[in-house]
């Protein structure tokens, strides 16, 4: 069960880009754990100042720097030829995503980004999946290097009321912004700094515990930084002691989950998935177009595995009960788990698994049906994680509406060196 503690979740002063960077669509990049080498070229090329060149930063060899180096390099040079300007004073921002679901229907999730205090995970902060060996150390050495969060986690407040709340604030905003990604997807954000709105999220937010949603990874590499930053004396309250995070209510209406499906390789040549799992489910044919295949998986209540021979829906075994209570991760994660020697990759997008067993880049692939908020919220009211890899939340926040500094605390502002080893010490 959960244990109830108040998370801590406050305003902070952001740097943004002055308004004559550049078209903030040329500026915003996706969270960098779902960018690939292609996508960053094109993001990279749109323009000097886009987000990407630090979120995801690259070695720059003429001056010798690797790559945090360099993205701490030119972070400090961004803020002192005053491209990114600091707020004048602590604010939230109220943040909207409006887009089209896969049904056709417009959609659109509201919360507000801030500054959330590292907590231990388990009280005002939980997580709601596993997480697997990361690129953990990636984000330390960015963190370490530049001193500061480039996009924000996405947390999910158990507290009723928030979208209510955000909507209201923006109505006193000093501030507003508007950027279209590649997807379509329109993001907005409202710069609140009047102290009664901030002091309302503030109260609202604070009795129940915050999901950790997207960002687990990002959330342990803040708190081994915060405890590195301790080990140098750095014990007043202040950047490292928070991490920016985009915190939404945990509402059917604000949240679209989508799956995550499992690819299998490096199974013995002899081995047949279906005869593998079929100890595990009652493997009963389906269709192999998409659309169906989707149709059938809803209306049956099950996973689906599709291999170069067949496609096969994955109904309850007759021993086991039928029901929702589970995620199709659980059953299906315990099932692979008992394969011979074997390889998991990780892919959303029923298109592409189906098209990778295809064309024999794997074996086979399981696809998943998406988890419910119903049953997210049990299993975190239960103090239980799913497996890794369970949910995929889209569409995901922009790297580059604003950026929360770690070096700078309540005093003067000051421009950090790449190379600068005083400890960081910053506003929230």
């Amino acid at each position: 069960m959960l244990r109830r503690c108040m998370p801590r979740f406050e305003a902070f002063r952001g740097l943004r880009y002055r308004p004559d960077a550049a078209p903030l669509d040329d500026l915003i990049a996706p969270p960098y754990d779902v960018v690939d080498a292609e996508e960053r070229s094109r993001l990279a090329a749109r323009s000097p100042y886009n987000s990407i060149h630090v979120e995801l930063p690259a070695a720059d060899a003429a001056r010798g720097l690797d790559r945090y180096q360099a993205a701490a390099a030119l972070f400090a040079a961004w803020r002192a030829e005053g491209m990114l300007v600091r707020d004048p004073s602590p604010s939230f921002y109220v943040y909207r995503m409006g887009y089209v679901d896969s049904a056709g229907q417009p959609r659109a999730t509201n919360g507000v980004i801030g500054a959330l205090g590292l907590e231990p995970f388990g009280g005002a902060v939980v997580p709601h999946e596993q997480t697997m060996s990361a690129p953990g150390q990636d984000r330390l050495d960015l963190l370490r290097a530049c001193q500061v969060n480039c996009s924000p986690i996405w947390g999910l407040s158990l507290a009723k009321g928030l979208t209510m709340a955000c909507a209201a604030a923006a109505g006193a905003a000093v501030e507003h912004l508007s950027a279209t990604d590649d997807e379509a997807t329109t993001h907005e954000m409202w710069r609140i700094e009047d102290e009664r709105a901030i002091r309302a999220i503030t109260d609202l937010v604070a009795p129940a515990p915050v999901i950790i949603a997207d960002g687990h990874h990002r959330h342990e590499t803040a708190s081994r930084y915060r405890t590195e930053c301790r080990a140098r004396n750095v014990t007043a309250p202040g950047g490292c002691d928070f991490i920016m995070a985009f915190v939404a209510e945990l509402s059917p209406d604000q949240l679209a989950l989508h799956a995550i499906h499992r690819l299998v390789s490096g199974l013995p040549d002899n081995l047949d998935p279906h005869d593998a799992l079929a100890g595990h489910f009652r493997l009963v044919p389906g269709p192999d177009e998409p659309e169906l295949l989707a149709a059938a998986m809803a209306s049956r209540g099950a996973p689906a595995l599709i291999t170069a021979t067949g496609t096969w829906l994955l109904l309850p075994s007759a021993n086991v009960a039928s029901g929702e209570i589970e995620p199709d991760s659980r059953r299906v994660d315990d099932a692979l788990a008992g394969l011979p020697h074997h390889r998991i990759s990780y892919q959303h997008g029923a298109d592409r698994v189906i098209d990778a067993v295809r064309r024999g880049h794997a074996q086979a692939a399981v696809l998943l049906r998406p988890v419910t908020v119903d049953q997210l919220a049990r299993t975190v009211r239960a103090g239980t994680r799913m497996p890794p890899k369970s949910t995929y939340f889209r569409p995901k926040p922009r790297t580059g509406f604003v950026f929360r500094s770690l070096s700078n605390c309540r005093g003067e502002e000051r421009v950090v060196a790449p190379n600068d080893a005083r400890s960081p010490r910053g506003d929230r």
